[in-house]
């Protein structure tokens, strides 16, 4: 078990080596864990030390972006390894779990993405990732539900890191996951309820 702390600890040394390079750093670190490489703390923790600091706070929406596109990014390269894999990317994951995650995205398709961004841990955002990549989900659409998910996430913690300083973990932790889950909510109502009027509006010309 010693060489899995020396691994831990390397990995540690090396998420706070990028953090010093401010959105670079965070961009770095945001594509690393969306794809293969979890950094300690990972980028929802950094965007929220960077942006705590008052001096920092003018370059919060630099941070969230450099977060949001790291993290398209890094979804993409995990999108096409696991689409080049084919079903053996998904041998990791339960059987119960895989047929869950192709039924929505059969049904829903990104919509079901944009979701499981927009959910918090222990949600299995990385097997929608992979998942979309296997069942070849389109990738133009793909990018741009990880974008919209991530983008609203990582803007909200900066907004609490710049309004609650050393508040804005815990705050967070207590409320993201009710605001997640009703924000998910909302976005399923605003796609059934298109999917009712272009239902109508069809029947209407017929």
């Amino acid at each position: 078990m010693k060489w899995l702390h020396k691994i831990g600890d390397k990995l540690d040394t090396f998420a706070k080596y990028l953090q010093s390079f401010g959105p670079a750093g965070l961009f770095a670190i945001a594509l690393l864990d969306s794809a293969f490489v979890p950094l300690p703390g990972g980028p929802d923790a950094v965007m929220i030390l960077l942006s705590t600091p008052p001096e920092n706070h003018a370059w919060m929406p630099l941070y969230a972006l450099g977060a949001t596109v790291g993290s398209v990014i890094g979804c993409m390269v995990l999108y096409y390894v696991s689409r080049r894999a084919g079903r053996s990317a998904l041998e990791k994951f339960s059987e119960s779990k895989r047929a869950r995650v192709k039924g929505l995205l059969e049904k829903y398709d990104v919509l079901s993405v944009l979701v499981a961004c927009l959910l918090p841990p222990p949600f299995p955002f990385k097997l929608f990732c992979v998942s979309a990549g296997v069942f070849r989900v389109n990738a133009l659409r793909f990018a741009v539900a990880i974008a919209v998910g991530r983008a609203f996430r990582f803007f909200l913690e900066g907004f609490f890191a710049v309004e609650y300083g050393e508040r804005a973990k815990d705050l967070l932790a207590q409320n993201y996951p009710a605001v997640g889950i009703g924000l998910a909510v909302l976005v399923v109502i605003a796609f059934v309820l298109r999917g009712l009027l272009k239902k109508r509006s069809a029947a209407a010309e017929s």
